[in-house]
């Protein structure tokens, strides 16, 4: 007696575990670089996220100095508070406030490169 007479479904069976490895290693190439591609893309839009509030941030509070509460801070470069319950939505950084005569740069700098980069809003003060 031959083995296949003795376990006639053997030889099925290894052909469809070899299946499945084959479908397994295929779902894994295909599915790997998508997984990295999905956490590259979040780490874009939240950057874009970040850019975006320091952007609206800066605008408003380059409008409040150019109505004249400019006058309130010394010439040269600080650190600029901000009160805008919004900028907790910001990771890590600073606003920084730069007066050089009339002319006023504000900018949102963040600390980590992935936190959307830097904002800058310059003016001439009247």
């Amino acid at each position: 007696m031959n083995l296949k007479s003795r376990h006639p479904g053997r030889a099925r069976r290894g052909t469809l575990l070899a299946e499945a490895v084959v479908a397994l290693a295929i779902l894994v190439t295909v599915m790997l670089p998508l997984a990295f591609m999905f956490l590259q893309e979040t780490h874009l839009c939240r950057g874009a996220y970040f850019k975006a509030v320091a952007m609206e941030i800066v605008d408003g509070e380059m409008e409040i100095l150019a109505a004249g509460e400019w006058h309130a801070f010394q010439p040269g470069r600080q650190p600029y508070p901000v009160r805008v319950p919004a900028a907790s939505n910001l990771p890590p950084g600073i606003f920084q406030l730069t007066l050089e005569g009339q002319k006023a740069r504000l900018e949102w700098i963040p600390k980590r490169a992935w936190a959307g980069g830097v904002v800058v809003r310059e003016a001439v003060m009247r």
